[in-house]
């Protein structure tokens, strides 16, 4: 698994969200379906052509919020991006944070879910990284997600 560890100041997403459910992984089946919505829609075009701030890509922003009341979480399909919110999207400031990237290789989706089961099954059992309770970052580079040799990023804030 490879991985670098950086530190970046806090930036601005713009893009869309929904809340999903945790339960049962039903969140998992869901997500894919909105990532259909965005590139049927034309809303993944706009964001690439937004795309003006350091990490380059469209960005998949996992908010969790689960506690004891409720197992949900907010998924952002969005971009790092500097000037004002074009109208018809949401913004999402992001704090600034130490972070692990790790890169994924491989067709999406299964490329990305093997990654993040990696990721918290083996790496950070490992490693002496704690998640820091801010968002995650999955970066999606601009090329053919369905390729055996698509290039993408988990960004993760650590503490």
């Amino acid at each position: 698994m490879n991985y670098k560890i950086i530190e970046k100041e806090s930036f601005k997403v713009v893009g869309v969200k929904r809340e999903f459910s945790c339960v049962n992984g039903q969140n998992q089946v869901e997500i894919p379906k909105m990532w259909n919505d965005v590139h049927e829609d034309g809303t993944n075009d706009l964001l690439f052509q937004l795309n003006n701030g350091q990490i380059k890509g469209v960005l998949g922003v996992c908010v969790d919020k689960r506690d004891s009341q409720s197992q949900l979480m907010d998924y952002w399909i969005a971009t790092d991006h500097t000037g004002n919110t074009p109208e018809g999207l949401l913004e999402l400031e992001i704090p600034a944070s130490k972070w692990g990237v790790f890169e994924v290789h491989g067709a999406m989706p299964d490329a990305m879910h093997h990654a993040w089961k990696q990721i918290f099954s083996e790496w950070f059992p490992s490693s002496h990284y704690e998640h820091s309770g801010t968002p995650d970052l999955e970066v999606y580079s601009n090329g053919n997600p369905s390729s055996p040799d698509y290039y993408s990023e988990i960004w993760i804030p650590l503490k």
